[in-house]
Parts: structure tokens; C-alpha cells; sequence
């Protein structure tokens, strides 16, 4: 997790012909309390500073003699394998600022300086890199880890009924780790009464809820579904949901939160992967806001007149695409009234016909039971699938979250 103290602690070099500027802008980062500054007037030392020192971030000229900054950075990708830039260039050519992000800048600050916009580019940029370069590290630990799972299972089929019972152990402790990552217990929230269950397929399963008391006073809960399954899906959610968990620590705000999620699993997970997700914050009152990121409909029952609306999605999923932006919608809970969110592994429930559990039976189900309450339409969810399924063996985590408004 990025402290404080991280982000004042970081490297930053600044780069200008001019040593009046040099000074300034030392002096202002210096008074924003960052500790870790140095700087240059020869724009052919920053490549070999930059390759001996890794500096967080590079506040950069673009107009210096003999070598200009789009010069640097094409220098900088050399150095930086990733092709992440992390560099801030400054500017007094309007012109420029376009070039520049194409060449790979994270942003710009134009010249003459201001101090409240240079402060809050440069932590905001800083914060970035310095996440930017946690999870590249914890991607890494999740990579090779999977490579070991993967060797295992040629292990498996090699070795002796004993190893395999054993491999089937350690198969058992990985669940109980991804379980772990679940509420231990159900929260209490004033008003609401929740339920939520959870079954992963193949022992390690992409789905996951969770729920926070957020300092607004509001709390948010949330239900998504990682594409794929087992050990690669269960490493990618334990991933999202600490990220979410860390975001929200940090600000209220869930479109901001997503924007920001959606950015890191752009960067780190892999191409194929991806995560359909509903989230929702909801106040003591009932009043509340949601979003929808390429999930199934969720379900809310109204008590008073028994029928029941979708909450539909009308958002790309999480880690596909870079551009996506992600906004709230406004949604309200009154007394009995039940929201169902679910993922899609319930209604693709198949029994030994090979037919689908389907969204009109679980329609059904919420008619005839939400009246009676959230316990009962739990109860009723999971005998109906039982009793439909007959034991055939699931093809996708079954996940679901019902929340009711009870005061």
C-alpha cells in the first residue's frame, strides 16, 4: 500500500536549461515536503541520471538546446522496458501538450508555474507510479506462483496415489485462502439485513463479495466475477479485491474508485482476463447509487406493490479496456424492499439434461418468496438449485447477495 511518507519520499529529478527554473521549481517541491530532489541543466545526463538513480518522476522541459525533451524520452524508453514514462513534462507551447502525452508523458504543467497545480500533477502522478510499480512486484509473485501450480499438476499426474492426496491437500488449502479472502461473518448495517453464499468451482473459484463501512457513513458492497476459473482467477480477484479495499480506504467516491481499478487491471492482468462486477453504497435511509460494469441484471423487489425492476449494466467490464469510464446511478431501498445481485453461475446451473437454471426461475423464485423475507429467499435459492441441479457437477462459481431494507 502507497503511504504518505512513500510519495515524499520519492525520487524526483528535475530537468531544465534554465537555472532560474531549476531553483524554482526545487524550492516549490521542497515546500510541498517532498525530501528526495535533485536536478539538471544538461539534458544528455538525464538518460544515464535516470538509469543509475530510477527516479519516481521527471519534471521535464520540452525546449532545452542541443537536446529537447521529446529527445529525452525517446532515450527514457529505452531505459524503461515497460514503456511507462513516468515523466511530467512542462511546457509553455500549447502545441506541445498533445505531442508530448503521445510521446508518452503521464501529464504536463504549463508554464509560468503555478504552485497548487504543480503540487497536485506531481502527487497525483507520483501515486501512480509508485502503485504502478507495487503491483508490477506483486504481479510478478502472482506469476510465478502460477507457473508452480501449473508444474504441479504434471506432478500429480506422474507421482503416486500418495502424492496425489496430497497435491488434493495443498489444492484444499489454496480454497480455504480464497475463502478467507470472503467476510468471515455477515456485517450488521443499520437497517439492512444481508445474506450472501459463495461456491467456487474446481476447488478455486473467480467470484467474490465483500461489503465496507465507508467514513460517509454510507457502506458499500460489492459481488464480481472473474473470468475464467481456479488458481489464475482466484489470484486475479484476491488482487481486485485488495485493490478495492485500498481504494476505498482512500476515497468514497465508486466511480472513481472503478476508473482508477479499471486502470490497474489494464496494466496487470492478462489479456484474456477480465471481471464483471456489481457494486453498490447504500445510507442508513435507503438512498443509494450503483454501478453496473458488464454484470447480469441485478433484481430489486419493491415490497409495496410486488413487482419487481432490473438494475442492468451499461458499462464496459473491468481490465478490457483503458478508455472506459464508470458512473453511479442513483437507487433507493424502502422498508421489505430486496435487492438479489447475482453472478452468472446461478442461472447457468445445469441439471443432468444439460439444461439452465435460467433467469425466469429465479424470477419465480423472488415473486414467491421475497414477500416472506431475505432469509427465506435464501433458503429457497439454494434448494432450488439443488433440487434442479441433482448433483450434477457445477460449471461456474455460484455466488449470490440479497440485501433487504428492514427498518
Amino acid at each position: 500500500m502507497v503511504t504518505p511518507a512513500d510519495i515524499l519520499n520519492a525520487r524526483i529529478l528535475v530537468v531544465d536549461d534554465q537555472e532560474s527554473n531549476v531553483l524554482l521549481l526545487e524550492g516549490m517541491l521542497r515546500a510541498a515536503g517532498y525530501t528526495s530532489v535533485a536536478s539538471t541543466t544538461r539534458p544528455t545526463e538525464v538518460c544515464e541520471l535516470h538509469r543509475n538513480n530510477r527516479y519516481s518522476l521527471i519534471l521535464l522541459d520540452l525546449q532545452m538546446p542541443g537536446m529537447d525533451g521529446f529527445q529525452v524520452m525517446e532515450g527514457l524508453k529505452e531505459i524503461e522496458v515497460d514503456d511507462y514514462l513516468p515523466v511530467l513534462v512542462l511546457t509553455a507551447q500549447p502545441a506541445h501538450k498533445l505531442r508530448a502525452l503521445e510521446a508518452g508523458a503521464k501529464d504536463f504543467v504549463s508554464k509560468p508555474f503555478d504552485f497548487a497545480e504543480l503540487r497536485a500533477r506531481v502527487r497525483n502522478i507520483l501515486e501512480v507510479r509508485l502503485l504502478h510499480l507495487e503491483t508490477k512486484n506483486y504481479s510478478k509473485l502472482l506469476e510465478e506462483t502460477v507457473r508452480e501450480l501449473e508444474a504441479s499438476r504434471e506432478v500429480i499426474r506422474l507421482k503416486t496415489l500418495e502424492a496425489q492426496r496430497k497435491s488434493e491437500q495443498e489444492l484444499a488449502l489454496a480454497q480455504e485462502t480464497q475463502e478467507s479472502l470472503l467476510p468471515r461473518c455477515l456485517p450488521q448495517f443499520e437497517n439492512f439485513r444481508i445474506h450472501a453464499f459463495n461456491s467456487p468451482t474446481r476447488y478455486v473459484g473467480g467470484d467474490f463479495y465483500d461489503f465496507l463501512q465507508l467514513s460517509s457513513g454510507e457502506w458499500m458492497g460489492v459481488l464480481a466475477d472473474v473470468s475464467g476459473k481456479g488458481i489464475s482467477a482466484a489470484l486475479l480477484s484476491s488482487m481486485l479485491l485488495g485493490a478495492l479495499s485500498m481504494e476505498f480506504h482512500s476515497r468514497p467516491e465508486p466511480q472513481e474508485v472503478l476508473n482508477r481499478v479499471n486502470q490497474l487491471l489494464c496494466e496487470k492482468s492478462l489479456p484474456f482476463q477480465f471481471v464483471t462486477l456489481f457494486l453498490f453504497l447504500l445510507r442508513p435511509d435507503g438512498g443509494g447509487q450503483f454501478i453496473s460494469a458488464g454484470h447480469n441484471p441485478s433484481y430489486l423487489f419493491r415490497s409495496a406493490t410486488g413487482r419487481i425492476e432490473q438494475l442492468v449494466s451499461d458499462h464496459f467490464f473491468l481490465g478490457m479496456f483503458d478508455f472506459a469510464s464508470y458512473q453511479s446511478r442513483a437507487f433507493r431501498l424502502d422498508k421489505g424492499d430486496i435487492l438479489v445481485v447475482y453472478s452468472d453461475g446461478l442461472t447457468d446451473a445445469q441439471n443432468q439434461q444439460e439444461e439452465m437454471f435460467g433467469e425466469e426461475r429465479l424470477l419465480e423464485i423472488i415473486h414467491q418468496e421475497a414477500p416472506s423475507g431475505s432469509q427465506a429467499l435464501e433458503r429457497r435459492f439454494l434448494t432450488a438449485v439443488e433440487e434442479f441441479t441433482q448433483g450434477t457437477p457445477q460449471t461456474d462459481d455460484i455466488t449470490f447477495v440479497v440485501v433487504e431494507k428492514c427498518q
